[in-house]
């Protein structure tokens, strides 16, 4: 294929992908019923399953209901004329990114193949599968866990019992999606190490060199998506943690793997 060809493969390629997403958005938005008291707004109320599963831990931990969620009090409010609207919209592109999140990656993965050698094809075979995989945790373990301690934490914080807490619509919304999107992409990591090792451009050792300052990394974006106490960033940074080290070993062994490669397709006389 000349530049050209590939420009407007390119082109196809997003232009399905954009159609993919704006798809999903309108289901969302049609369904906006289940999108916002089902899915959204849930995590406002002590019925959400997080706060039963918490009250469930603490008391068989022995703590009784120290863990326990019985009101969250704070009430939500539009100050915005179109403020609802522009809400709606905005909740409907994020819930229709997530839906359309694997055909995209699989149209990306279609446009980007055609260019690797067939063994680069077949070790990286599922890796569409496998990000999916890795971007829904992501999601799961923000929505039903960050977002949850988030509004628990600061919809009930009060500096004076005077005090109301009476939360913008649009504030709330941006939290939730925000925390929500961003930890389904923080958990893409290890995708990212694989692809920037098999460029050339990482491996395992600097990674290893590097853990204490990926630590302090993990640290301070656990510190700005949580709120500010300790067990909630601790919450978040694990995670984080693990998944680098698991990138760790998946760089090793995809280092390993183009290594033997390279090897059996050097000639005879030049294998050690």
């Amino acid at each position: 294929m000349t530049f050209l060809e590939h420009l407007e493969e390119l082109r196809w390629t997003l232009v399905r992908s954009a159609a993919a997403i704006i798809i999903g958005m309108v289901a969302a938005f049609v369904a906006k019923d289940v999108v916002f008291d089902g899915i959204v707004l849930a995590p406002k109320s002590a019925d959400f399953i997080t706060y039963k599963l918490l009250c469930k831990l603490g008391r068989m931990a022995g703590a009784d209901d120290l863990l326990c969620v019985s009101d969250i009090p704070f009430v939500l409010q539009n100050i915005s004329m179109s403020g609802q609207f522009f809400t709606h919209l905005m909740v409907s592109f994020v819930a229709g990114f997530i839906i359309a999140f694997p055909y995209v990656l699989w149209e990306f993965w279609r446009f980007i193949a055609p260019g690797l050698h067939p063994r680069e094809r077949r070790s990286l075979r599922g890796v569409v599968g496998f990000a999916t995989i890795l971007f829904l945790l992501g999601v799961s373990f923000g929505y039903f866990l960050l977002a949850p301690m988030s509004i628990q934490f600061f919809g009930s914080y009060q500096v004076s019992g005077s005090v109301q807490n009476a939360v913008a619509l649009d504030s709330y919304i941006s939290m939730v999606t925000s925390v929500t999107l961003w930890t389904g992409v923080a958990f893409e990591l290890p995708i990212v190490v694989l692809f920037l090792t098999r460029a050339g451009l990482l491996t395992p050792a600097f990674m290893r060199n590097y853990r204490k300052h990926a630590f302090v990394l993990v640290l301070v974006i656990a510190a700005i998506i949580t709120p500010p106490d300790v067990v909630s960033q601790l919450v978040v940074a694990v995670p984080l943690m693990l998944l680098y080290e698991a990138s760790i070993i998946l760089s090793a062994r995809t280092l390993k793997r183009m290594e033997r490669i390279a090897a059996r397709e050097l000639p005879p006389a030049h294998r050690a």
